[in-house]
């Protein structure tokens, strides 16, 4: 466990937010965090309950609370996720409860469900979501393309609690309601029901291949189902794409976020399945390969 430097006794008194800001950022900094002061204001303002463009003009942390705050510290120090000492990540216009069990949502990730929204804009498309996790996608779509219908489908049970828990929020807060499916997206029957009938599906899979070092945080505390993708990364994939052909009508499209290294692997399989057509690769903000989109024919 890494230990926070001792602060004195302040009785009564109060520690102002950005000395405890600035201290918690060197533990974070030492720790190898890539952005310590971000992280340690977000672990302020989570503590104090104030939005972070107020934390400055915030009253100071009281005793008890600072004892919270450096608690806190230290468990990220140990690379224990940010979102899951917040118990929340931030998606787009969202915030999702996340914790134990479901993989935190990327920012990366963001720009497939800018994708699926853009789609989903017209009409009223019936959008089914993959490997849905947290609901991240799912949810972005529902409240971005309010006309859409959205399945979202998730096999975990630990994921699902949490994807169910964000879709009432999310409901009860005025967003169209996501219907949640508990499957699994490799077995060939999936949603047989919408066979031809989609207009959009995306997908956000496991598909880091095995041999691949991840951070602590990934490794330590996603679950190993939502990360790895088999030997070559590419074991849920090659199903999805497979099932995504039947489930989409003729015109449908599809989105499916991939590992750097696919760039070129999972568009090919895309033009070898024989289906698809205006296949297309996009980068990411950093210029890597990050998904892949094709039309059903």
């Amino acid at each position: 466990m890494t230990s926070l430097p001792q602060h004195p006794s302040e009785g009564s008194e109060r520690l102002r937010p950005t000395v405890a800001v600035a201290r918690a950022a060197r533990v974070l900094a030492a720790a190898g965090i890539d952005a310590p002061r971000v992280e340690a204001e977000l672990l302020a303002v989570h503590v104090l309950g104030v939005p972070r463009g107020r934390l400055a003009l915030a009253d100071g942390l009281t005793p008890d609370q600072l004892d919270r705050y450096d608690a806190l510290v230290a468990r990220r120090a140990d690379r224990e996720p940010l979102q899951h000492l917040t118990g929340s990540a931030a998606f787009r216009h969202l915030e999702l409860a996340v914790g134990p069990g479901v993989f935190v949502p990327r920012p990366e990730t963001e720009l497939l469900a800018g994708w699926g929204v853009d789609q989903a804009r017209a009409g009223s498309p019936l959008v089914v979501d993959l490997c849905s996790g947290s609901g991240a996608i799912a949810l972005a779509v529902a409240q971005e393309a309010p006309a859409a219908q959205v399945v979202a489908v998730e096999r975990s049970p630990a994921a699902l609690a949490w994807l169910r828990r964000n879709a009432a929020d999310r409901a009860a807060a005025g967003d169209r309601p996501v219907e949640v499916v508990a499957a699994d997206v490799t077995d060939p029957g999936l949603l047989s029901d919408l066979e031809g009938r989609v207009d959009v599906l995306l997908c956000n899979p496991p598909y880091v291949p095995r041999a691949v070092e991840v951070p602590p945080e990934v490794a330590a505390h996603d679950p190993d189902e939502a990360v790895f993708g088999g030997a070559d990364g590419l074991d849920v994939i090659r199903p999805v794409l497979a099932r995504a052909a039947r489930l989409l009508r003729p015109g449908g499209v599809l989105g499916v976020e991939h590992d750097d290294t696919h760039g070129a692997a999972v568009p090919a399989l895309l033009v070898a399945d024989g289906r698809y057509e205006a296949v297309e690769e996009h980068r990411d903000l950093a210029g890597r390969p990050r998904f892949a989109t094709a039309r059903r024919r």
